[in-house]
């Protein structure tokens, strides 16, 4: 049986090859954590090979995710599809080893990283997912919901802002099973952090709640062992393990060095490393030893296997909960959703109320949340003022583990990154408001949730430039017109409450991306409306107001508050003998992505 170090020896060989036949990419971190990572996969992670969507696996998030060949190597040798192929392929366009991971891609990466601190944020949110979901399914003598979130993370991750936010609230809300390694090695591409970086991070992490685990030798098997099994047994705390590393390690003249951080070794120092770490193969060579020490299939189909045996053991005992279970992590309506949705858009119309859609918005999560235990709403701080809330939310707290809403505090970055990760998670379809004008904080955020094609609903109050006595810093001018152009996200802009009850419906519906759903602070009217125009609002845009005939003058076309000021206009211009129809554009690319004949009956080419 090989040795802890010549399994890791596997990863930093592994990761050096593919980075040199790329040509490029970060072989440091792979070869410094390497020691790390074979403990903790070997030794402690729950997962299973043969199927990477089993629901109680452990989570393993690569936040430093420059130093993607360290999980691309874990995979490969764990026994994921991921074949010694596919590494060669490293960094190639359409290849299952991108160079940053990318969830989709590789089976086993859970979430694309590489904006430094963003995964650690995206464990959070999967380590609040399971806590969430064990207190929601889990009854006594069935816990069929337990499991880890463990993140890698560099000094980068540490700097970024984002992972101060993240910290934050991870103590705040006790998730005990989330365990982050810290990959202390001093060094960024800039050369050595002392210059950068001299905060006492232990001291920093204690002080947001967490239990800190000093000084661990991150290429010192045993520590690391032991360090883990004391993270595991600090349930009420997140865990930080403090890893020492040398950056490139087994690299005689690189190793410690930012030379190494983000450049190929080379063929000469290559070899010189084989022959340091006593690594006798060939490039992309792994002994059958090494792989059968690897090998994870057959103790993942034992681990799964005996939590199916439990799941059947729930199911007997608790059948609806079972049912409701598997509906929700395979990401399935109720099977009466349909109905429930248009009952609620008809008492919506009928009651033809004049409110602002911020309003609006919150009677329709008030409509559709009994039907969706699924839903876990929140704010950045703005409750009162996005009106996320509704009469059934249940606010989650350190010591409340079953509820259905977050205060996320003054947070928007974090809060849209840990929506990311309870989407990733499974189980749910989260939701979290702030002002239009603070996406700008969230930005990236919103677009890993285009990227990663996630059900995640990003709701956004006090739209337009209406917002007068704040003043320009809290008027959103350019917010809307940008959020359209990410690819993948759709942004529903509505203009009364019947339009806001369909955007969250077709934001719910969408399960191949995002949504940004915008609302007013304002009151705005109700638009009188026939069955078959509200059936229409679906496709992102129909006509509001005709001309009864069959080619108007001109179209108005408007989108949210500016509706009521379009209608109008055309008023003004029909007296005045124009034929004008007035079209309501909620959502642009749902729009743009309807058939010709669609987008022709509503905005003809010969109407200019």
């Amino acid at each position: 049986m090989p040795s802890r170090k010549e399994l890791a020896n596997a990863i930093r060989a592994l990761s050096m090859d593919a980075v040199q036949k790329a040509k490029s990419g970060h072989p440091g971190a792979p070869m410094g954590m390497a020691d790390i990572a074979e403990v903790l996969w070997n030794s402690h992670m729950k997962h299973n090979p043969n199927n990477p969507k089993w629901y109680d696996r452990d989570r393993f998030v690569l936040s430093n995710g420059h130093g993607s060949m360290l999980v691309y190597s874990l995979l490969h040798l764990a026994g994921y599809d991921l074949s010694i192929d596919d590494l060669k392929s490293f960094r190639q366009l359409h290849s299952k080893t991108p160079g940053h991971p990318e969830y989709g891609y590789a089976p086993g990466v859970e979430t694309t990283t590489g904006p430094l601190g963003q995964g650690i944020t995206n464990g959070v949110g999967m380590a609040l997912a399971e806590r969430t979901l064990a207190g929601q399914f889990n009854r006594d003598g069935h816990h069929i919901v337990d499991h880890y979130t463990y993140v890698f993370l560099g000094d980068g991750c540490m700097m970024e802002g984002i992972s101060h936010e993240a910290a934050a609230i991870a103590g705040t809300w006790g998730l005990g099973k989330l365990v982050a390694f810290w990959d202390d090695n001093g060094i960024s591409i800039d050369g050595h952090t002392d210059g950068w970086f001299k905060d006492d991070t232990p001291k920093r992490f204690e002080a947001y709640g967490w239990h800190v685990i000093r000084d661990v030798d991150g290429h010192d098997a045993e520590a690391v062992d032991r360090a883990i099994h004391e993270a595991k047994s600090v349930n009420d705390k997140p865990t930080l393990i403090c890893c020492k590393t040398v950056i490139g390690y087994g690299s005689p003249n690189l190793c410690g060095s930012h030379d190494c951080h983000g450049a190929p070794l080379g063929d000469d120092e290559i070899k010189a490393t084989r022959e340091n770490l006593g690594w006798k193969y060939g490039p992309f060579e792994i002994p059958e030893d090494i792989y059968a020490g690897w090998d994870a299939k057959a103790k993942g189909d034992s681990a799964e296997a005996a939590w199916n045996a439990k799941f059947e053991a729930y199911k007997a005992a608790h059948p609806e909960l079972a049912a409701e279970f598997e509906r929700r992590m395979n990401g399935e309506l109720p099977a009466n959703w349909a109905q429930i949705a248009d009952d609620f858009i008809k008492q919506v119309n009928d009651k033809a109320e004049s409110i602002a859609s911020r309003k609006a918005s919150q009677n329709s999560i008030a409509g559709y949340a009994p039907a969706l235990p699924e839903f876990l709403g929140g704010s950045a701080d703005l409750t009162p003022s996005n009106l996320t809330n509704w009469p059934g939310a249940v606010s989650i707290t350190n010591t409340v583990t079953d509820g259905n809403y977050m205060s996320y505090g003054v947070r928007e970055f974090g809060m849209s990154h840990v929506m990311n990760g309870l989407t990733l998670h499974g189980g749910f379809i989260p939701f979290g408001g702030t002002f239009l004008m603070f996406s700008e904080y969230a930005r990236n955020a919103l677009r890993m949730a285009a990227l990663m094609k996630q059900r995640t609903l990003f709701v956004y109050t006090h739209d337009s430039i209406g917002l007068g006595e704040d003043g320009p810093t809290h008027q959103p001018v350019e917010q809307i017109a940008t959020l359209r152009l990410i690819p993948n996200m759709t942004l529903w802009r509505p203009c009364d409450a019947v339009e806001t009850a369909v955007a969250w419906r077709a934001a719910i519906e969408k399960d191949d991306g995002p949504t940004c759903l915008i609302f007013s602070r304002q009151g705005l009217p109700h638009q009188t409306r026939s069955d078959e125009q509200i059936a229409n609002i679906r496709k992102g845009a129909y006509v509001l107001k005709d001309c009864g005939c069959d080619e108007p003058d001109a179209i108005i076309l408007a989108t949210g508050s500016e509706i009521g000021l379009a209608v109008d206009a055309a008023d003004v211009l029909t007296a005045k003998g124009k034929k004008i129809r007035v079209v309501s554009m909620p959502a642009v690319d749902v729009f743009e992505a309807q058939d010709a004949v669609y987008r022709e009956s509503v905005l003809p080419s010969n109407v200019m």
